[in-house]
């Protein structure tokens, strides 16, 4: 398999399935697009029919969009267990990973993902202080109701981590308010080899996209 991504520097919805299969030892390679380049956009109608990375191709089967990525290796891997195996968690799973990728603009807006910013505390809008907030309060209650087994937020590592990883990066390089229970919900998915990798290769990167270099 392929898996087609942007900047790691940047890209944070390529982060999010890229970690998934690392964590999970889904066999696969990437490939990185540019996103800054003249031609970045002729590139990535090449192989995804929305013009956009991440896209995952296997064989024949070509899948855009994170959230359809995350879906297709939960059917084509169910050993990896990407969802909760109890029926109600794994459907708080999928309702707040559809909230995370609805939604928080604000935040987005405010604090674009940069896996090499140096953290420093930065001054949001009272909209994406909001989204800080509800970001806070789902982790800690998915982490009270569902997350016993592990440090995650359903206990094991799932999809909605993943699809929450940018997010860990924002709080962590813009150095926002978050609770105890949301600081080692962050350390934990820090600490993973798959993320540690990422920024490793990140850090390797030399395209600067001045729109996400925020003072």
């Amino acid at each position: 398999m392929l898996l087609v991504i942007g900047n790691r520097r940047y890209s944070s919805w390529s982060l999010r399935p890229w970690i998934a299969m690392k964590h999970a030892g889904i066999p696969f390679e990437d490939r990185v697009i540019l996103m800054a380049k003249d031609n970045s956009k002729a590139e990535m109608l090449k192989v995804s029919p929305g013009g956009q990375v991440p896209v995952l191709i296997d064989g024949k089967v070509v899948v855009h969009e994170t959230i359809a990525i995350l879906e297709y290796l939960n059917d084509r891997f169910p050993d990896a267990r990407l969802w909760p195996a109890d029926m109600a968690a794994r459907a708080h799973a999928r309702a707040v990973s559809a909230e995370m990728h609805a939604g928080y603009g604000a935040l987005r807006r405010d604090c674009p993902m940069n896996m090499c910013r140096p953290v420093r505390k930065h001054i949001v809008s009272p909209e994406a202080m909001k989204h800080v907030e509800r970001i806070d309060t789902l982790w800690q209650d998915c982490r009270t109701k569902y997350g016993a087994n592990g440090p995650f937020l359903f206990g094991n590592f799932t999809a909605a981590d993943a699809m929450f990883a940018p997010i860990v990066s924002r709080l962590y390089h813009y150095d926002l308010p978050r609770s105890a229970v949301s600081e080692a919900y962050m350390q934990a998915i820090m600490a993973l080899p798959a993320w540690k990798e990422w920024v490793r290769l990140a850090k390797l990167e030399t395209e600067i996209i001045a729109s996400s270099e925020v003072p």
